[in-house]
Formats: C-alpha cells, structure tokens, sequence
C-alpha cells in the first residue's frame, strides 16, 4: 500500500516541508520567511498562520494536493520530557504548546500547524522524536547540585534518524545495537544510544562549543563574569548561545570560511578548529564509559559532517574506541516522514500525550 505524508520542520526564519510516497520523496521547499516579517509577532504561536498559509500556498503552486495526505508530520516542539517516536497530537498537547509553551520556539509550531490542516481533511498528525524526547536513566540526571537536574535536549531526530539508519544497512534492529552519535551543525549535542533508547547525552551547554555556541565553560569563571556588572542577563545568555563558539572567535559561523582561513595560512584558526574537534572526541570518549566501551559504531552526523578536514581529525582520536560512520546533514525531514511511516504500517505504535 502506498502511503503519502507530508512532513513539515519550522525553524527560526524558514520552515522546511517535503511530501513522502512510502520512502520517496516527491517533493521538498525551504520557505524563507523575511526577518522583518518574523519579529512582527511577540509570541512564536502567533506565526501559525501566517506559516500555515505559505505552505499550502507552496503546496498549491507545485500542484500537489493536501487531499491526497494519508498523514501529516510535524517537528516535535519542546514538551515536557516524551519517549521517543511517533505521538499522535491530541488537544493536550495543541493547548501545551500554544498557550502554556516551555520555551519559546520555532518548533513548537510543528504539532500546531500539522493539527490544522490535517483536521481540514480528516486523517491524523503526528510529531516524532520531539526535542525533549528523554530516556535518560536516574543515575544520568544527577547534576552534582540539588538545583539542578540533568535533562535530555539534544538533535534527538536526526540522531535517531541516523543510527536507526545505520543498523538497517546492516541487516540489524536499531533495538539490538550500541551507538555514540555526535550530531554537528550550529550547535552539537552528542548521545549515547543503549538498545533502542538514548539513555545519557551531552547537550550543546554541556559540552563541546560549536560555531555558534560557547558549550561548556569554567562554572566559577562565568559566574564572576555574570555577576561583573559588565553585561545583562540577555546578552550573558547570547553569549552562551548564538554568539558564542567560533563567532566569538573568528566572527563567523561558516565552517568553509574556517577552512578557507586555514589553508591560507592562519594558526589561529587551525588552534580554535582543533579544538572544536578535540572536545567533540573528549565528549565521544565520556559517552563511552556510559555504554561500558560496548559500542557498535559512532556515528558522526550533522552539517558539519561533510567536512572531510573535521571529521578525519575526530576520527584519528576516537576510531580507537569503536568503527567511526559519517553519515553527513541534517535529514530531519526523510526521519519525520519515514517515522511517520513505521506508525502508518503498524511496524511502530504511537504514543499517547500526556502532561
């Protein structure tokens, strides 16, 4: 039987949509949103109408039908902590993410938006690995203070995307194996993945810095520079996210431009790069000993993965502990689609939300 989905993936300024038939896509549109148009709204809700409208109008001058959906997909928002895989979405969840969200963000419009137009039609939405899909185990949550809790934020889709990918080429159950995967793009977040579930993670705070992020930094240090009357709570947090990492350093975010710089001589660059990929490899080896050095494969995966430069330096430090696969992008849209898909042939259940 052949199954047609559609799957939708908002970001901050542009929302991603392709149409599935089985494990073909059709279809796919980036939908650039203008900047000026995006700050119009106070809240991130307040966009859905104005992204649901530029789909269907995308949709509409491609001629593809929405009538011809069997299921719509969307990114999963930030919930409270989710298993991983397919939710159907329900009015709990609409009400969750519309009025009472956690965080402010574009994928929370994901569930929103999918609801909408699949209601239109009478089949069911789904999201799958959700942002805040947690499966950490209780002894992975302790901080060290009380305060604070551990929780599990990380690139969850297209890591389990990828790993679930991997076992399928060979011949084997993503339930069976053991898998790092590092997931490298503006921010990086690493997994450690233990018989189908994710069971510890290093988020993009905790550990390595990225090109746009300041990971993790000296605690005492950075409270002295939150409490030095020099900069607001904002800009401490812009630090951290968004200017932080190689933007910091070198003013770009662009690894090519990284490279560029490399090969035209600048040490510097060359320092901060290594080092970007050296506290990748720190954060593979502490993964490691969370799975007890039983791992089937890291996996390298992300925008950044289509450097051979980077990944063959993470390579020559960690393929000591298990066979290293570089499975380069970000294919959040084919692991939405396809996920939806498994529900769809029965081969995997969705789950029910609940607050």
């Amino acid at each position: 039987m052949n199954y047609k989905i559609l799957a939708i993936n908002p970001g901050s300024t542009s929302t991603k949509i392709a149409v599935y038939e089985n494990e073909k896509k059709l279809f796919s549109k980036t939908i650039e949103h203008d900047t000026k148009e995006i700050e119009k709204y106070n809240l991130v809700a307040d966009q859905f109408h104005m992204r649901k409208k530029e789909i269907l109008l995308a949709l509409q001058e491609n001629n593809i039908s929405i009538n011809d959906m069997s299921a719509i997909v969307g990114r999963g928002g930030i919930l409270p902590p989710v298993k991983s895989g397919a939710y159907e979405v329900n009015d709990l969840m609409i009400d969750r993410l519309k009025n009472r969200p956690l965080f402010e963000h574009a994928s929370n419009l994901g569930a929103l938006i999918s609801s909408e137009i699949a209601k239109t039609i009478g089949i069911k939405s789904y999201i799958y690995d959700s942002v805040a899909v947690d499966e950490l185990k209780d002894i992975a949550r302790i901080s060290g203070m009380p305060d604070i809790q551990r929780s599990s934020t990380c690139h969850a889709l297209n890591s389990r995307a990828m790993a679930i990918n991997y076992a399928e080429k060979k011949s084997k159950n993503y339930t069976e194996m053991n898998f790092i995967v590092a997931h490298l793009g503006g921010g990086i977040s690493l997994s450690a993945h233990c018989k189908g579930k994710m069971i510890d993670i290093i988020s993009d705070d905790e550990g390595p810095f990225s090109p746009e992020r300041s990971g993790r930094v000296p605690c005492n240090k950075l409270i002295e520079l939150c409490y030095a009357g020099k900069f607001d709570k904002k800009t401490m947090k812009k630090k951290l996210r968004g200017n932080g990492g190689l933007k910091a350093y070198l003013n770009t975010v662009n690894t090519r431009e990284v490279e560029k710089m490399i090969a035209n001589g600048d040490e510097n660059a060359k320092l901060l790069y290594e080092s970007m990929v050296y506290q990748v490899a720190k954060g593979i080896g502490e993964l490691s000993t969370v799975l007890f050095g039983d791992i089937d494969a890291i996996i390298i995966t992300g925008g950044i993965a289509h450097s051979s430069i980077f990944t063959n330096w993470i390579k020559e430090r960690v393929e000591f502990i298990a066979p290293v696969a570089i499975m380069p992008g970000e294919h959040e849209l084919t692991a939405l689609a396809l996920g939806t898909l498994r529900v769809l042939k029965n081969e995997e259940k969705a789950n029910i939300y609940t607050d």
